[in-house]
């Protein structure tokens, strides 16, 4: 999920996952399909608001005006309070919009609802579609229907601040190894600043060490999933990420409780050597008192070359189960989701693009956009596509193994178990 924004950066300031149980829902499909009519949109306000209601309103202007006798009301809902609202939505169609911006991974538990109208038809049929990235419009599908359209994307590369690392005479880190190798010796020869500012709680830079290693957060089996956070090859990621935390890199009395942005914010802040963090943080960087003493690459995997996975955060546009204008309302998503769009909100807001060619438009003219581009076309991963994933979340199962890890109060085969016999629990409520 990507959906907070800070107004120093301009852009989305976090990937955060936010702990929402899943909705109930008395929806049922609209058995209307009116073609003209309001179509009701609601999308997530930001604090620097001014940007989107721009674009937005230029894409509004432009379906009236192709569609006649259809208008378009677009409200802005607060990120904060999106799970009351849906819910109350889902159980109550008269309120509900035809149209939503929502997070990736609430997907699964507002299908589940019954609450998210079935796209896949609709996508199928659109001619822009055949360019949507094959692995971010992956994260729609609920059980091989999509219920969405990817609206924009956010991955996670590697920051370093290159005049500490030129002073010891080191280059940017080619292998998990070398971020480790890098980090502890910035933290020698510099011992007031972190070699790599990484949490406990920093969950989306965790886990392109479990990937990278082998090893997976859970498997599908059957209609439910299984833990894998206890494999070996899980073990092997989960203890190369909190080797970083030791007080010879990131101190645990310190960074066991860093999520992503504190983070990056120790970066910013120039107190710490390098960091894990997201296009959506670059400008912010880029304005910062580091802004000339950085560079970023991705996150490397385990050899020299290669690229560790990347959580696939984002939010995407849907039409709710409830609608009454089920095809403009479709119309209207592909229309702010395509790429004319998208192009338009990479502009005002700094949105990475979901479409693989629109995607290598805005790196042609912006490289500071290659390392991510490269993260996303080395492959991305993404969390349980399962309405439990929630409450996985929400009972920090995941984030609580790690600062169990770093904080001594568990080793990792203990911690790792623990975490698995939680997670699959969950997943055995389903």
């Amino acid at each position: 999920m990507k959906i907070a924004r800070t107004a120093a950066a301009f852009a989305l300031a976090a990937l955060a996952l936010t702990a929402c149980a899943p909705p109930t829902s008395n929806n049922a499909a609209s058995s209307s399909d009116e073609k003209s009519g309001t179509i009701r949109v609601w999308l997530f306000s930001e604090v620097n608001q001014d940007p989107k209601s721009a674009v937005i309103k230029a894409a509004v202007s432009d379906f009236e005006a192709s569609h006649s006798g259809v208008k378009v009301d677009v409200q802005y809902i607060p990120v904060d309070s999106r799970a009351e609202r849906f819910k109350a939505a889902f159980n109550d169609p008269s309120s509900a919009p035809d149209v939503a911006e929502f997070g990736n991974t609430d997907l699964a538990s507002y299908v589940a609802s019954g609450g998210l109208s079935d796209m896949t038809a609709d996508i199928k049929a659109w001619d822009e579609s055949k360019d949507l990235d094959s692995k971010i419009l992956a994260t729609t599908d609920v059980g091989g229907k999509n219920y969405g359209v990817p609206w924009y994307v956010g991955v996670r590369a590697l920051y370093y601040r290159t005049d500490l690392l030129q002073k010891l005479g080191l280059g940017a880190p080619k292998t998990l190894a070398d971020v480790e190798t890098v980090a502890r010796a910035v933290r020698a020869a510099n011992p007031d600043m972190l070699g790599i500012s990484v949490g406990g709680a920093a969950q989306f830079s965790a886990m392109p060490y479990l990937w990278a290693n082998g090893g997976n957060i859970a498997t599908k089996k059957g209609d439910t999933f299984v833990s894998g956070l206890d494999s070996a090859e899980s073990r092997d990621g989960i203890s190369a990420y909190a080797r970083l935390l030791k007080n010879d890199i990131c101190p645990p009395q310190t960074c066991a409780e860093f999520g992503g942005n504190a983070s990056v914010q120790q970066f910013i802040a120039g107190k710490s050597a390098m960091t894990i963090g997201g296009d959506f943080n670059y400008k912010a960087v880029a304005a910062s008192a580091v802004k000339d003493k950085f560079a970023v690459v991705p996150v490397p995997g385990n050899t020299a070359g290669s690229i560790a996975p990347a959580f696939a955060g984002g939010n995407n546009l849907g039409v709710f189960n409830s609608s009454k204008h089920h095809t403009i309302a479709a119309e209207f998503v592909e229309l702010l989701a395509g790429k004319k769009y998208q192009q338009k909100m990479f502009d005002a807001m700094g949105n990475l693009p979901t479409f693989s060619d629109v995607q290598k438009s805005v790196a042609a003219s912006n490289p500071q956009l290659d390392p991510f581009i490269k993260t996303l076309s080395a492959g991305t991963n993404f969390v349980p596509v399962t309405e439990t994933w929630s409450t996985i979340d929400a009972q920090g199962i995941f984030t609580g193994m790690y600062q169990k890890i770093v904080t001594g109060k568990a080793d990792v085969n203990t911690a790792t178990a623990d975490a698995a016999a939680a997670m699959n629990k969950v997943f055995g409520s389903k």
